[in-house]
C-alpha cells in the first residue's frame, strides 16, 4: 500500500505541472509558452522539452493505473534531474527563497526520491504491472 500512496502522489504532483503546460490549466501558459520558454531559458532542443511535457503528463497516468511504472519512474526521474541541473541548482537546496529569486532544489530532489522508490521497489501489488505479471 506504501508503494501505492508514493504512486498517487506522484501522479498528483505530475499531473498538475503538465496539465498547465500541455493543456494551459491551472493557470498554466499552455505548450508553446511553455516549450519556448524552457528552450530559450535553458537552452534545451524543443524535440527534448516536448518529451519532458509528454513524460510528466503519461507518467501521472501510468502512476495511477500502475502500468509501465518503473518506466515512467525512470523517465520522471531524469526529467527532475534536468530540472535541477538547468533551473534549480543555482538557486541552492532550500524551495523557499525570496520573491523572484527562484527556487532550490529541495521539491525536485524529493520528487526524484519518490520515483526512485518506485524504479526500484516497483508499482507494488496495486497496479496493473503486478496483475499482468510485470513486476
Amino acid at each position: 500500500m506504501a508503494l501505492l500512496i508514493v504512486r498517487l502522489g506522484l501522479a498528483a504532483v505530475f499531473y498538475a505541472h503538465s496539465a498547465q503546460q500541455l493543456l494551459g490549466w491551472f493557470g498554466g501558459n499552455g505548450p508553446q509558452a511553455t516549450v519556448k520558454g524552457w528552450s530559450e531559458r535553458y537552452g534545451l532542443p524543443v524535440w527534448l522539452c516536448w518529451v519532458g511535457i509528454f513524460t510528466e503528463f503519461i507518467g501521472s497516468f501510468s502512476m495511477v493505473l500502475g502500468l509501465f511504472t518503473q518506466v515512467f519512474a525512470f523517465g520522471l526521474t531524469v526529467f527532475m534531474a534536468v530540472a535541477i541541473w538547468k533551473a534549480h541548482w543555482n538557486n541552492g537546496f532550500f524551495l523557499a527563497r525570496k520573491a523572484g529569486e527562484g527556487n532550490g532544489i529541495e521539491f525536485c530532489l524529493m520528487l526524484i526520491l519518490m520515483a526512485l522508490a518506485i524504479l526500484i521497489g516497483g508499482p507494488g501489488p496495486v497496479s496493473l504491472d503486478w496483475l499482468m505479471g510485470w513486476a
